[in-house]
């Protein structure tokens, strides 16, 4: 073990995330196990979209995923391709992995970089004029905001948050806000999937002031002391399920739904940055406790989310085979959300407005 981590293994991060993560991953299971034989929202099989102008045939739907790098991010988009037959955007590398298999795939791949809002403006952009060359009418039918990272230090962004927080949160938060307009403009209702996880359950407190937000509590209580990886990233899945409820809350009355999907845990690179020896024995003892999933296995619950029912919104997916499990009492703190939605939306603004004086807007 080298010196790195044996540093980590001696910090209070590393045994919050062996102890506490485990035990509300495996409370997560109980509560599957609880819920019993209940019925569960079965998964719709959508088919084309209505055609637009001049057009014989039904348009494909067109279904967006972030960060599909990763094992578990590309099952997921293989599964997707073969239940959805639609369109999606997704990394190139996916994009030639699933054309081998299936030649007939209609994919794109974008790069968009969630920890930059400058990227993420343009990707809005560049998708929507994709669109327009390939479709009569500019709408889209799923979001799956799914890029995540767990990150070992307190990096600053170019626009000013800590890294992880904006890559976990704030990023998926204008991404959605931006492509929001073109999900309601679907002709047949669309979908907001929302990658969140059982260790949201381990925040028992919340701050959603814009110090929080932009993470610099986490520099300040980071000096002289190691960074707090862990609760930093409950933090931004925690806030992300409060802004699925919220989104929600504010999108009842239309076509658009909002779910939660937790995949519990599957072996990906999500632990790229800590030390190799400490992820490959986290790796090991989750698949000698029977808590590690297998791709196909672990993509489920993003699945029943993208396909269930549009009467199952504001449902948190886990497990599979449809099921879903009640999250967190904070996250469904009306009060909390609508504070967390209003700092969010008022930086979201100061980043057009700074991108605008910057000439990117």
């Amino acid at each position: 073990m080298d010196r790195e981590a044996l540093r980590m293994v001696r910090s209070p991060e590393f045994w919050r995330m062996a102890v506490l993560w485990t035990l509300f991953l495996l409370y997560s299971y109980l509560l599957l196990f609880l819920r019993g034989r209940t019925a569960v929202p079965r998964r719709r099989r959508p088919g084309p979209c209505a055609g637009g102008e001049g057009e014989g045939e039904g348009r494909r739907p067109i279904c967006v995923v972030t960060g599909v790098r990763t094992r578990r991010h590309r099952g997921w988009a293989r599964r997707r391709r073969r239940r959805w037959r639609g369109r999606a955007t997704t990394s190139s590398s996916t994009v030639q992995e699933i054309r081998r298999q299936q030649p007939d795939a209609h994919l794109e791949a974008f790069h968009v970089d969630l920890a930059s809002y400058k990227s993420i403006k343009k990707f809005g952009t560049l998708l929507k004029q994709w669109i327009q060359e390939t479709n009569s009418v500019p709408d889209i039918q799923l979001l799956v905001n799914n890029a995540g990272m767990l990150a070992k230090s307190h990096r600053i962004t170019e626009d000013g948050f800590d890294e992880m927080i904006q890559t976990n949160y704030i990023g998926p938060f204008i991404l959605t806000s931006i492509l929001l307009p073109l999900l309601k403009n679907s002709p047949v209702p669309s979908r907001v999937v929302n990658l969140t996880s059982f260790t949201h359950r381990c925040v028992s407190g919340i701050d959603v002031s814009e110090d929080a937000l932009r993470g610099m509590k986490l520099g300040q209580c980071s000096v002289g002391k190691s960074y707090p990886l862990a609760s930093t990233y409950e933090y931004t899945k925690l806030c992300l399920l409060l802004f699925s409820y919220e989104l929600h809350r504010q999108l009842h009355t239309s076509s658009v739904s909002v779910m939660a999907a937790d995949p519990g845990v599957v072996e990906t690179n999500i632990m790229r940055e800590l030390p190799p020896c400490l992820s490959w024995f986290a790796f090991f003892v989750l698949r000698f406790l029977n808590l590690l999933q297998q791709t196909d296995s672990g993509v489920g619950a993003v699945l029943d989310a993208a396909l269930a029912p549009p009467g199952a919104s504001g449902k948190y997916f886990f497990g599979g085979k449809g099921r879903t499990i009640r999250p967190s009492g904070l996250s469904y703190d009306v009060e909390v959300a609508k504070k967390l939605w209003a700092e969010s939306s008022m930086l979201f603004k100061e980043l057009q407005l700074r991108g605008r004086d910057l000439g990117t807007n």
